[in-house]
């Protein structure tokens, strides 16, 4: 799966036997790789992502990337399953230890980190946006660039910004990446 897909139930993986959970440091950019690898070994495997948005010209478009980058979950997939094959596994960089033993999850922080996922996953770009009414704003990117103005609305495609041109308020619409927040 890549980082602009949204994740599927493949990835969703039910809880084997164990209530813990492993963490494995990748190679750089290789989430997917270990994913697939690790699987292929019948590890239980979890790589939270990442809803975001990126803004373009024809607009924002959502797509997804590790919420933690270079780092997967993983579970032996039954009781008597050794987690050393994981440190050659290709994609896979480490296991991550406390001193000498492994760093352990519980399966209850899986759940909240999986509910955080979800949730963010079936949010929209309003609910995730910066942009929020009533902000002061800076445009860029057009004939106004630098013209500072109050969000009046956010929508998906737009955002209503109230200007004082020639001493009168005039509401202008913006796409979203014609806009910044002011600092």
């Amino acid at each position: 799966m890549s980082p602009n897909t949204q994740p599927t139930d493949a990835l969703l993986f039910e809880s084997p036997p164990s209530d813990r959970w492993y963490l494995a440091y990748t190679k750089p950019r290789q989430e997917q790789i270990a994913h697939f690898n690790l699987e292929q070994q019948a590890f239980g495997v979890y790589l939270p992502l990442f809803k975001k948005f990126k803004k373009t010209e024809n607009g924002p478009i959502a797509f997804f990337e590790p919420m933690f980058p270079r780092y997967i979950l993983f579970q032996p997939g039954k009781h008597d399953q050794s987690i050393s094959a994981v440190r050659s596994t290709k994609g896979i960089a480490s296991i991550v230890r406390f001193g000498f033993e492994p760093a352990m999850l519980q399966d209850d922080l899986v759940q909240r980190i999986r509910q955080l996922e979800q949730d963010r996953t079936q949010a929209t770009l309003q609910e995730l946006s910066d942009l929020k009414t009533g902000q002061t704003v800076r445009l860029k990117f057009s004939a106004l660039n630098g013209v500072e103005g109050l969000i009046q609305s956010v929508s998906s495609k737009r955002v209503a910004v109230l200007l004082e041109i020639l001493g009168r308020p005039t509401v202008v619409q913006l796409s979203h990446h014609q806009v910044e927040i002011k600092n």
